[in-house]
């Protein structure tokens, strides 16, 4: 059995969406490690219906690239659906993990603004299919049973995918945007004055 350093995802928060029949699993004493299968958005808008993804119901979707870096303004476009082939089984949740928003209509066991983002080289973005991880509802706890070792060798590796705007106040946005859950403001923002001017404007 190879011993694993768990390291948490994120140092301070993120958001939970869960499901009574769901956590009855999470909170087992044993802390049931699942099957990883990791996406980006593309991958998943292209995959997910695929009859031969090879993905069973104790697996974990982890889906990237969608915090306040890399989906400037961190829109509601982290939902993400079950598998057609799992539904036509009777699955109807499964732990899904993502650093964007969702929208207030989604259901089941959803982890999400997971911080810090993987774009901004949080322990997300070092996420790989076929990893191991390990979710306590009960103790807030998500973990990456990955070695030490092999996580400093993917984080010497990586690279941040290229911004998808090089000028005017998008640029500024990426180039200045806290983490989620630090509210995902500017940082030249925080505590200012946020009252609105009541000059003539015209």
């Amino acid at each position: 059995m190879v011993r694993t350093a768990p390291l948490q995802f994120w140092p301070e928060r993120s958001g939970r969406r869960r499901q009574t029949r769901r956590l009855e699993v999470l909170r087992s004493p044993a802390r049931r490690r699942y099957d990883l299968v990791e996406m980006v958005d593309e991958d998943l808008k292209a995959n997910i219906d695929r009859d031969d993804l090879p993905v069973t119901a104790d697996s974990i979707f982890v889906l990237k690239g969608l915090g306040p870096k890399g989906y400037p303004r961190m829109p509601e476009v982290g939902n993400m659906p079950i598998p057609a082939k799992l539904v036509r089984e009777g699955v109807r949740d499964m732990i899904r993990i993502s650093d964007g928003r969702m929208s207030g209509t989604a259901y089941g066991t959803v982890i999400f603004h997971v911080s810090p983002e993987s774009q901004a080289g949080g322990t997300l973005g070092l996420v790989q299919t076929g990893d191991r991880i390990r979710v306590s509802a009960s103790h807030g706890q998500l973990d990456l049973l990955v070695k030490d070792a092999e996580l400093e060798q993917r984080r010497a590796n990586w690279t941040p995918d290229p911004a998808p705007y090089t000028r005017g106040d998008a640029k500024l946005y990426i180039d200045t945007v806290l983490h989620a859950e630090q509210g995902a403001d500017l940082d030249f923002l925080v505590g200012k004055d946020t009252r609105l001017d009541t000059r003539e404007s015209h």
